[in-house]
């Protein structure tokens, strides 16, 4: 089996149930205060645990960051090529009102402050042909590209949040380039953009409701999403990554990692939450034996 390396994002989730959004020059009474963990990272590298991969997480946290650690640590990942950072871990303060709207804003922290030598002995972890999993919450992507490489990475990168900078990066070196729609649209367009503008690279591009769409190289996959009651769909996207990162870890076929990767995010989908919604292997396959 592969090894999973994930370089990526670590961060407290400060939410407050307000009355309404914080307007310009108004003071706001928040009738409660929930400390979350989240980061695209730490989801998706507790998807991939929870799915039994052999996941080590590389990364930044301030001296606040314990309880990150520690969640990463009892889904099973390896947090030794997390480095302490004399700045605070990387927060977001999420006003959350009575029908369920959010305003986000969020302080990148110690995810941008991620060191070369960190890297480095992230990198140190794994060998050729294991996988790295990254998103754009953190600092430095153009190097780790390039070292992931230049070691023989298969390098799966998601773009969130999308930027414009996301185009400058060194996409030819990646395995795959995982898109959401938006994100999709944002880089080249649909499908058959993306696959025009990144020939060489794998493509996949999630969906939501209607399912997964895959260009392997030679063909196209597509799995359609199982209808499911949502709750909340938060880690929907980063529980798919981390599962799909796991079923090539096992070596599965893509068909095979699509459908583990769906019903993993139908799961999460049903609970409320980021990590807490991410479900155990023997879950997802329960799921799939009753359907």
């Amino acid at each position: 089996m592969a090894k999973i390396l994930n370089i990526g994002s670590l961060n407290l989730d400060y939410v407050y149930g307000v009355p309404h959004f914080v307007e310009a020059g108004e003071t706001l009474l928040a009738s409660r205060r929930d400390v979350f963990a989240g980061g695209k990272g730490l989801n998706q590298t507790v998807a991939a645990a929870r799915a039994g991969a052999k996941v080590f997480h590389g990364g930044a946290v301030g001296g606040d960051g314990d309880m990150l650690l520690e969640l990463l640590k009892s889904a099973g990942a390896d947090v030794s090529a997390v480095a302490r950072v004399d700045v605070p871990t990387g927060h977001a303060i999420i006003q959350v009102t009575p029908q369920g709207e959010n305003a986000i804003l969020i302080l990148g922290g110690a995810n941008r402050a991620v060191m070369d030598e960190t890297v480095d002995g992230a990198l140190a972890k794994v060998d050729p042909g294991d996988i790295l999993l990254l998103q754009n919450e953190i600092n430095g992507l153009e190097p780790i590209i390039r070292k992931a490489a230049r070691k023989g990475l298969r390098i799966l990168f998601n773009p969130a949040p999308m930027e414009a900078a996301v185009k400058e990066l060194p996409l030819e070196l990646l395995d795959t380039l995982i898109v959401n729609e938006g994100e999709g649209k944002a880089l080249a367009g649909d499908m058959d953009a993306l696959r025009a503008a990144y020939p060489n690279q794998r493509i996949l591009l999630t969906q939501g409701s209607r399912g997964a769409a895959l260009w392997t190289g030679s063909e196209l996959l597509f799995q359609p999403a199982f209808p499911v009651k949502a709750v909340d769909t938060t880690a929907a996207g980063d529980c798919f990554l981390g599962y799909y990162a796991a079923a090539l870890s096992e070596g599965l076929p893509y068909a095979r990692a699509l459908k583990l990767a769906t019903a993993a995010s139908a799961l999460a989908v049903q609970k409320q939450g980021a990590a807490p919604s991410l479900p155990l292997r023997a879950e997802v396959e329960q799921f799939l034996r009753d359907k």
